[in-house]
Order: C-alpha cells, then sequence, then structure tokens
C-alpha cells in the first residue's frame, strides 16, 4: 500500500500544507492560515483573495455551505519554492443532492523565503466538476457542451 503523500515528501513545508488539508476541519482554521504569509494571494475559479481574513472567510463558508468537505491529496511535484499537488476534494451539497460530490483539481503553490505560502492557485473545471452535476443546470450545461463540440 502507497503511504499518504504527507509520509512520502521529505519537504516539511509541503508535508505540513497536505497534512493541514486533509484535516481541515472548522476548527484547524486559523492554524491552517499559519501556513500562508500574511498577505499570501488565493486564487480559484470563484475567489481572489489576499490576507488571512480573506483566506479563513472562504474556508469557513466552505463549512457553512456543504455538508463533510474533505480533500484527498493525490500526487505531488515540488521544484525548489513551487510546489503541485492534485487533489479530490469530497462533499455533500446541502439541500441538493445527498450522493457525495467529487472535484478533481490540482493547486500551484509559491513559497516565500520564510517558508509560508505565498501564492495558492487553484485549477478545476467550475462547468464539468460542479454545474454539470447540478440538476437543472446540469442539464443545460451538458447540452451546450455537446453543441459545442459539434
Amino acid at each position: 500500500m502507497t503511504p499518504p503523500p504527507a509520509a512520502r515528501n521529505a519537504d516539511a513545508r509541503v508535508a505540513r500544507v497536505i497534512a493541514a488539508f486533509e484535516a481541515l476541519s472548522p476548527h484547524s482554521l486559523d492554524a491552517l492560515c499559519a501556513l500562508y504569509a500574511d498577505d499570501a494571494r488565493f486564487k480559484d475559479p470563484f475567489n481572489d483573495v489576499r490576507g488571512h481574513a480573506a483566506l479563513r472567510a472562504i474556508f469557513a463558508h466552505m463549512f457553512k455551505a456543504l455538508e463533510a468537505p474533505r480533500f484527498q491529496i493525490r500526487d505531488v511535484l515540488v521544484q525548489g519554492d513551487q510546489c503541485f499537488l492534485t487533489w479530490d476534494f469530497r462533499f455533500h451539497l446541502q439541500r441538493l443532492a445527498s450522493d457525495e460530490q467529487c472535484i478533481h483539481g490540482g493547486t500551484h503553490l509559491q513559497f516565500a523565503v520564510d517558508g509560508r505560502i505565498a501564492v495558492h492557485r487553484d485549477y478545476w473545471d467550475a462547468a464539468e466538476e460542479l454545474y454539470e452535476k447540478l440538476p437543472l443546470l446540469g442539464a443545460l450545461m451538458r447540452w451546450l457542451k455537446r453543441r459545442a463540440a459539434g
């Protein structure tokens, strides 16, 4: 059996990030923010923010909007102060569907000189990974995708 990414990564900065994301809970948000530089930038398909307060608000909202959200880190690439992670984000949508949902994505991290995260950029396809799975919007998105494909 392959050990988890944190256990097989020798870079202490990366191992801390992986451990924090895989154990993320509403009670660990302060510890997560401590891994980021004070003016760190976080960007994903819905947000583009700087600083601990904005970062904390995004993750706090995640826990309010979703049931049982959790990350599983799949792959890790590290080169100098750069890191790329692939992950599965699993959750249940409140009030919409009882089936567990999964978003496959990737994160590019840039570390500051002090070892904290300076830039966190998430890459994932919101249309395929989220919108297509919603009851009404999903049908429209799948139809549009078929039409665009010819």
